[in-house]
């Protein structure tokens, strides 16, 4: 059983005026969640932080969305020392999965333009869940976590976009996948789906029958 560890990060903005030639990118993270599963990929552990964002800021918007609001980023540890509380928390190998490539690409900006010697938080073997999940339903387009734990029939906790909570989702979702290979879906899901798929078949062959036709002098 390898070492699975479900991570989420909420960011914040950075204004433009604020970015610097090191630091160019247009989020800095203010919150590292993540949970810890056992072989029979169960939470075990769970781990959260608050970061300090050096150039961001916490807009209402972000506020909204999140629910972290400026008194939880006051005393927070800045990125170096969540970093480093994250890192004793993590058992030995871990595999880091996490929903989409967002949160890989964020340590990456962290560590790049704040000069942070966790670069080896990168080469961990990491899952990208929500391309897994995409495989796995034949997904045409990329769902949010909350969209696809409908469909998955999950029965997940409140609080989408925390990072702890949207950490827990993910570990729900990558348990279902990895220990149910018919992976049934939520029959609400399955019947719209289906009833859609009869409507776009129904307007192709009333478009097919039609096609070729000059039906501009109708009235």
């Amino acid at each position: 059983m390898e070492n699975y560890v479900v991570l989420d990060l909420e960011m914040c903005k950075v204004p433009k005026k604020c970015r610097t030639k090191e630091f160019h990118w247009a989020t800095e993270t203010i919150q590292i969640g993540a949970v810890k599963l056992n072989e029979e990929y169960e939470v075990i552990d769970e781990f959260s932080t608050y970061v300090t964002p050096r150039f961001g800021a916490l807009t209402r918007d972000i506020t909204r969305l999140t629910g972290i609001h400026q008194s939880d980023l006051e005393g927070a540890p800045d990125i170096r020392e969540a970093f480093e509380l994250f890192h004793n928390w993590l058992p030995e190998d871990p595999v880091l999965v996490a929903w989409s490539e967002t949160d890989f690409h964020q340590i990456s900006y962290e560590v790049r333009g704040k000069d942070l010697d966790y670069g080896f938080l990168l080469r961990y073997k990491w899952i990208d869940c929500q391309d897994l999940f995409d495989k796995k339903v034949e997904a045409e387009r990329n769902y949010s976590l909350e969209n696809a734990l409908n469909v998955s029939d999950i029965n997940y906790r409140d609080g989408i976009h925390n990072g702890l909570v949207d950490a827990y989702n993910t570990a729900l979702l990558f348990g279902k996948l990895q220990k149910d290979p018919d992976y049934p879906l939520n029959p609400y899901y399955v019947k719209l789906n289906a009833d859609t798929q009869e409507e776009d078949h129904l307007s192709s062959s009333m478009g097919n029958l039609f096609a070729g036709l000059d039906l501009s002098g109708l009235k």
